[in-house]
């Protein structure tokens, strides 16, 4: 072989001298140059190198008997890396041989404790159930699996129609329920919208008496303080009449007065005791 090698990154070498691996490389350039030893034989070197990036194995048509006897056919992708390089080359003579062949079992396994109806209804069961039983497998030969889904599920030609039929029915229904939801929360906002305009309402009614009821007893309020202050007043004017009768007197003439002024005032006096003079208007 060269007498150098390079490992890229995305490698690991493992170094062998006559058959017994002396180390695990990782990325860099070496010199496939044994150490040499008196009296031996130059020691036979090999260099395996393993791809330790992510990649994916897909498993075809594997037709497999559901627990109700449906036949399927089914493809299985998974993701997968090596993670440790000397148990993936040590372990099995071929890892990804062997992990095509978990992947199958395991997709046989979950298949055939599934119906039909469990199949179509909860499809991720059988993506996890694969993972979860390659997962642990996988990692004695060194090998990370990194995600596991189910690519197809092909179903006979009769069974194939009557799904087709029935995913027609379904997304038909599916539009009724939406339609009528869609019907029935719109009658809903306008049920809310008129609730909402007669709530408002009804608070503009209530404030709008409020306001007159404030503005009345204002109204009244300040009319009995009028008239207290009239009252007031008057009985003030009476008091002063009281203790200065010449002022009755002047407020008599003052009126007087104010007859004369007019042609239609009559005025009758009465000459007995007590005599007093009546105005009268007409």
């Amino acid at each position: 072989m060269n007498n150098e090698v390079i490992i890229k990154d995305t490698h690991r070498g493992l170094w062998y001298e006559d058959g017994v691996l002396k180390q695990v490389l990782g990325a860099g350039r070496y010199k496939v140059r044994p150490k040499l030893a008196l009296f031996r034989k130059k020691p036979k070197v090999e260099l395996v190198v393993v791809d330790v990036r992510e990649r994916e194995l897909t498993i075809k048509g594997q037709e497999i008997l559901t627990a109700d006897k449906v036949a399927l056919r089914v493809s299985v992708m998974v993701q997968f890396r090596v993670t440790d390089p000397q148990a993936a080359v040590h372990a099995v003579q071929n890892y990804e041989e062997r992990l095509y062949g978990d992947v199958q079992l395991a997709a046989r396994r979950s298949l055939a404790s599934m119906t039909l109806e469990e199949i179509l209804t909860n499809r991720t069961r059988l993506s996890e159930d694969i993972l979860r039983d390659v997962k642990g497998s996988a990692a004695t030969f060194g090998v990370a699996i990194v995600r596991a889904d189910v690519k197809d599920l092909v179903f006979p030609g009769n069974l194939q129609e009557i799904m087709n039929r029935v995913l027609a029915a379904e997304r038909n229904s599916q539009a009724q329920l939406v339609e009528a939801r869609t019907k029935s929360e719109v009658q809903r906002i306008e049920a809310q919208t008129r609730v909402e305009a007669q709530g408002r309402e009804a608070e503009a009614n209530a404030h709008a008496q409020k306001l007159a009821a404030e503005a009345a007893a204002e109204a009244k309020r300040i009319q009995t303080q009028a008239e207290v202050t009239t009252l007031k007043e008057r009985a003030q004017a009476a008091q002063a009449y009281t203790s200065h009768p010449a002022l009755l007197r002047l407020e008599e003439l003052a009126t007087l007065r104010q007859l004369a002024s007019s042609g239609n005032a009559r005025l009758y006096i009465d000459f007995q005791k007590n005599s007093q003079i009546t105005p009268e208007q007409s």
